[in-house]
């Protein structure tokens, strides 16, 4: 279909004007990607194409339709317990070190998308809990954050269908922490959900008033940026971690390129990052 199309100096252009809004580096070939997020646009905003949809939310002269192509640009696909490995080392290794350290725990889930990484954090926490009890007498804080304001309130929610849940989530935990509401789909239970905190952040921003973490997960998320943008990210990360925190990566993320920032640590399974001595 025609109004589908746009020209190269247009795509060039997008993508310039979403690197510079939200560090995410489109390259050359992804014309496909914009097409299939962008194009219900030209409905909902009454517009003749997708060009007019690309060159409005690059001159921002309609605030609500280029927050909304930033929200469908940046929604990355995500799963429950993703690579299985992190939460493992999670319930197994690191909870009862950070519950040996006898003060308030607080994590951190970056670019948390859909709510499905928080979320499983809380169910190893509760898990964690039923096994003892008396753990984390000071407290146990998950804030959680992403750019996208509609992911944010779908994270809030807490509300997934069946094929969302199909991904990941095993039967004796859906019966455990869900319940089915009134639309049919399964409803994070209050008691999970008063564990995370959503808020607003874009990874491109000071993150100054999140405060410390003592676990920071920001996964499958670097491979979006460029190297700048990647060093300039895990270096704010770095300044939210005391010398003991540990940070999680996706499973084909790295630090090489931050000149010593962070250590290796291997486990098993699996491996994770402290900030250099």
């Amino acid at each position: 279909m025609q109004n589908r199309e746009f020209s190269d100096a247009t795509y060039h252009d997008f993508c310039q004007f979403l690197e510079k809004n939200c560090g995410i580096v489109l390259g050359g070939s992804k014309q496909y990607l914009v097409r299939s997020r962008l194009f219900p646009f030209i409905e909902e905003f009454d517009m003749k194409d997708l060009t007019t949809v690309l060159q409005t939310a690059i001159r921002g002269s309609n605030r609500q339709l280029q927050s909304k192509v930033i929200d469908a640009m940046t929604t990355n696909e995500t799963l429950w317990f993703r690579d299985n490995y992190p939460y493992e080392l999670l319930a197994k290794e690191i909870l009862p070190k950070l519950d040996a350290l006898n003060k308030p725990i607080t994590i951190w889930s970056a670019a948390c998308s859909s709510g499905q990484e928080p979320y499983s954090i809380a169910i190893c926490y509760k898990e964690y809990k039923e096994k003892y009890p008396n753990a984390f007498r000071h407290g146990f804080k998950i804030t959680a954050t992403d750019l996208s304001s509609e992911m944010l309130a779908n994270c809030k929610e807490g509300s997934y269908d069946d094929h969302a849940l199909a991904r990941g989530m095993n039967k004796i935990r859906l019966d455990k922490y869900f319940h089915v509401n009134g639309k049919g789909k399964h409803q994070v239970n209050d008691d999970l959900k008063k564990l995370i905190s959503f808020q607003p952040l874009n990874l491109m921003h000071s993150y100054q008033s999140l405060g410390k973490f003592d676990v920071v997960f920001c996964r499958n998320v670097l491979i979006y940026f460029s190297t700048d943008v990647k060093r300039k990210i895990l270096q704010q990360i770095a300044d939210r971690m005391t010398p003991d925190s540990i940070l999680f990566l996706g499973a084909s993320e790295s630090v090489s390129f931050t000149e010593n920032l962070f250590t290796m640590v291997k486990a098993s399974p699996g491996l994770y990052y402290q900030v250099s001595q």
